[in-house]
């Protein structure tokens, strides 16, 4: 998730810097998860924050709707054989096809790998937690009764907080953040001022920043910093 944002010539924001202003650090003390990156962050209980995992209710659904639909057109095959009747002529057709066509036909190895890609989708889908827009926070310590409380926060909020602290930054005329699971880059452009000066001011300001998120993985942090483009 990303966001940008620029300065008006005048110097004044077009967002107001209340929301960078006002997030404090998730423990009370400054620049408390520094030295962390790339690493969980443990709580009291010895767990450690790991992802939210997706409900998956859309891919559930469909596997469960066309699975009982196959599995109601055999079975009703079956119970008409059972019964008398003659067995249907797809499935006729089918076991022809099946007992006929040789293994190294088109037609056999088109079915096999899009059965084979439909299994393995279904199995990445089972194994991978998903809502990777979701960051893990850390977990809160000390306070009784929240051993099992989870919070996570949207990477697009998260740019936008990071965003609107870039723009608190003198020299700085437009900004540009985006929020990853390990990496926040951070890309600005600087109208004024010497560009290393407002570089360290933008690594001093967003590293601060990040840190107040209070995540749980703790993401690297990439500035960059150009002169606009002339027009």
């Amino acid at each position: 998730m990303s966001a940008n944002a620029s300065r008006q010539p005048t110097g004044d924001s077009d967002l107001s810097p209340g929301p960078g202003q006002a997030a404090p650090p998730a423990d009370g003390t400054p620049g408390a998860a520094e030295g962390a990156t790339n690493t969980k962050v443990i709580d009291g209980s010895g767990r450690s924050a790991h992802r939210f995992w997706s409900s998956r209710r859309i891919p559930a659904a469909l596997a469960a709707l066309l699975s009982a639909a196959a599995v109601g057109f055999l079975l009703y095959d079956v119970v008409a054989v059972r019964a008398g009747r003659n067995a249907l002529r797809w499935r006729r057709r089918l076991a022809e096809e099946l007992a006929t066509r040789p293994l190294d036909d088109v037609w056999m190895i088109v079915g096999a790998a899009v059965a084979m890609a439909l299994g393995l989708w279904l199995f990445l889908l089972a194994v991978t937690p998903g809502l990777r827009r979701l960051l893990p926070m850390r977990r809160p310590t000390g306070i009784p009764g929240t051993e099992d409380v989870r919070a996570g926060l949207d990477r697009r909020a998260a740019a936008l907080v990071l965003r609107d602290r870039a723009m608190l930054v003198p020299g700085v005329q437009s900004a540009q953040v985006a929020v990853g699971r390990r990496k926040v880059k951070a890309r600005a452009r600087a109208h004024f001022r010497d560009l290393e000066e407002v570089r360290s001011d933008l690594d001093a300001e967003l590293g601060e920043a990040v840190t107040s998120l209070g995540l749980a993985r703790q993401p690297a942090l990439v500035v960059r910093v150009r002169r606009p483009k002339k027009g």
